[in-house]
């Protein structure tokens, strides 16, 4: 990679009372790629992770809006670069691995490569919190059957974006499922989307993780339902009409025996249960299909936008 390459680069490092590690990540990614940006972004730390990140040379952002959600909304829109390299401040992830992601974006045409997290198994209780293996496995299923990707680490904050994801994706998500946000957004707006394995590694001592494994994970599922709704209307609303169908043909199936035997209903009420279970599927089929359309036109517009921006 070309120093002329390096100097469209911007690493991007989002930080929150990251005091004892930040110092270190940027010096290594300084070192790695010595013409690139280096923004540190503090997002209301309470300790000397500002001090630490100018002391070793990076220029610092202040994002008064808490939440990582917020932050990495901030840098896509202030920072004007031709790549940009999000990687966390707990020098969890490796500098040296990030030519190998950058050169991967540019020869493959990707709009966002993940690194996608590889840990020994000796060292997997300290770099991963209790659930969180098991929650990325789920959300990554999830993903999978609702978009049919084949990712699988949605969680990794260690990610390559070219110009034109950064300046027209749009996010709403305020804390740490914006990971899981960039992903659907990026797959339901047919964004090209790649891994590459790196190496993850524990936290230093002393450095403390900022993660609620079961708030975090009842947020994430949210947004997934959230984005799902708005981006795979046909499959959400399908679902439920599905469901409601299959409740109605339940529920009317007494009084259709009885019909059929009595040429009279004597369960009235399960009757009237099944006629509204019905009339419910009938409605959210018609959803579905309405959104689906408009969400065709909408993707449409979308990928005019994004031609502008290239």
């Amino acid at each position: 990679m070309s120093d002329q390459t390096q100097s469209h680069i911007a690493v991007l490092i989002p930080c929150y009372n990251e005091e004892i590690t930040v110092g270190r990540v940027v010096a290594e990614f300084k070192s790695e790629l010595p013409s690139a940006d280096i923004y540190v972004f503090d997002n209301c730390s309470t300790d000397a992770t500002s001090a630490k990140a100018r002391e070793a040379g990076a220029k610092v952002i202040l994002s008064p809006r808490k939440g990582k959600g917020f932050v990495v909304q901030q840098m896509f829109d202030s920072i004007e670069a031709e790549w940009l390299i999000m990687v966390d401040g707990d020098a969890t992830y490796p500098a040296s691995h990030a030519r190998m992601l950058l050169s991967e974006t540019i020869k493959n045409e990707v709009d966002m490569m993940v690194g996608r997290r590889v840990t020994p198994c000796e060292e997997l209780e300290k770099a991963y919190r209790p659930m969180h293996q098991f929650g990325n496995r789920v959300v990554c299923g999830l993903i999978g059957t609702a978009f049919g990707s084949p990712i699988k680490d949605v969680f990794s904050g260690y990610r390559v974006f070219n110009r034109a994801f950064a300046k027209t994706v749009p996010l709403r998500a305020a804390g740490f499922e914006i990971e899981v946000e960039m992903t659907l957004q990026a797959l339901s707006k047919g964004y090209r989307v790649e891994e590459r394995d790196v190496p993850y590694g524990s936290r230093p001592e002393g450095s403390k993780s900022k993660l609620n494994t079961y708030r975090d994970g009842m947020i994430v599922l949210w947004t997934f339902a959230s984005i799902c709704r708005s981006y795979r209307p046909g499959l959400f609303f399908g679902i439920f009409a599905l469901l409601f169908a299959l409740a109605s043909v339940v529920a009317g199936a007494a009084p259709v025996i009885d019909y059929i035997e009595f040429h009279y209903v004597y369960k009235l009420p399960l009757a009237i249960l099944a006629t509204g279970l019905a009339v419910l599927a009938a409605i959210s089929a018609a959803i579905a299909l309405l959104l689906h359309t408009q969400l065709k036109y909408h993707n449409e517009n979308h990928k005019l936008f994004r031609r502008l921006i290239r």
